[in-house]
């Protein structure tokens, strides 16, 4: 088997064809326009939360009730929830070596990402509609 002279890869490593499973680039985008997105909306976030500091429940709810408003937070939520699923996997990866361990925490990791969206998805359409 003649490999290339100039690979760094020992023989046994061509021969196993190990290698990049050119996966990583669509999660390390993933990861990075989800953080480009949280930018600013976590400052729409913030600058509405110093806003409704001190407001009774009526005034939060009627604010919560804008479709706009209702639209930002829920986004917030649903890119801020992929973007640290994406990091825990990477973390679950990278640190847990026990197979059926990582197997378990890699298909609990979505899952719950997806229970905690619903959640607060739900809950904030009970809060702007049942006011």
């Amino acid at each position: 088997m003649a490999g290339n002279p100039n690979s760094l890869r020992s023989r046994l490593g061509q021969a196993r064809g190990l290698g990049s499973a050119h996966e990583g680039v669509h999660h390390w985008w993933g990861q990075r326009m989800s953080a480009l997105a949280l930018i600013p909306l976590s400052l729409w976030l913030v600058a509405s939360l110093v806003c409704m500091a001190g407001a009774d429940y009526a005034v939060v709810s009627q604010w919560l009730s804008s479709p706009v408003t209702l639209g930002g937070l829920g986004l917030t939520i649903l890119i801020t929830v992929y973007h640290a699923v994406l990091g825990l996997q990477v973390v679950v990866e990278d640190y847990i070596h026990g197979q059926p361990t990582k197997l378990i925490l890699l298909i609990l990791l979505p899952m719950s990402g997806v229970a905690l969206v619903v959640t607060a998805i739900v809950s904030l359409l009970m809060i702007a509609f049942a006011g």
